[in-house]
């Protein structure tokens, strides 16, 4: 039987690594992006108090992405975790990943509703 499921194992981790790129490729971007914008306040000597909140929160949402990637990993990993154990930790990890996207959306709305006030 464990030959039957060879193939689901074998397609799992190749999907679940596929998520971890865009995962990393989504926080590149994000962060490249939050430094370029940085960047050019430093280099036009802007002050930069002003836009952080603008830059904090694009870059959060980049972050919550990526978080979301990542949690999309972890739940294809469980397909060929072998045991109760790594299911747990697995479980965990997501659980983990879950809250931390959920307060920083929260931060993000949050500081949206306070600007349009």
């Amino acid at each position: 039987m464990p030959n039957d499921f060879s193939w689901m194992e074998r397609a799992a981790f190749i999907v679940a690594s596929g998520m971890e790129v865009v995962m990393l490729l989504v926080l590149v971007i994000g962060a490249v992006r939050a430094i370029k914008t940085i960047a050019g306040h430093v280099l036009r000597r802007q002050p930069l108090a002003s836009d952080v909140r603008e830059i904090w929160m694009h870059f959060a949402g980049w972050i919550v992405l990526a978080l979301e990637f990542a949690l999309a990993a972890d739940l294809i990993e469980t397909v060929i975790a072998p045991s109760w154990r790594e299911i747990g930790q697995l479980a965990a990890i997501a659980a983990i990943r879950t809250g931390l996207a959920w307060f920083l959306a929260r931060d993000i709305a949050g500081a949206r509703q306070t600007e349009t006030r």
